[in-house]
């Protein structure tokens, strides 16, 4: 536990407390944002397309230089 020997010590560290916490509660929004535009549908269609592109290129050179 810290030792306060005035306080002005007490008023600094109550202010870096409530910058902490509104930083935090900024993240925190950032992060709620960004994942409720990653579960939209149209991103998800969008992955699968990337998906199903390079598995069809991974698919076609497997055909082209490995035929049996």
């Amino acid at each position: 536990m810290e030792r306060y020997t005035s306080f002005k010590d007490i008023q600094n560290d109550l202010k870096r407390y409530s910058l902490e916490r509104d930083i935090a509660w900024e993240e925190l929004k950032l992060i709620k944002s960004k994942y409720k535009e990653d579960l939209q549908p149209l991103n998800w269609v969008s992955t699968a397309l990337k998906l199903t592109g390079k598995y069809s290129f991974i698919a076609i050179i497997r055909k082209l230089f490995f035929k049996k």
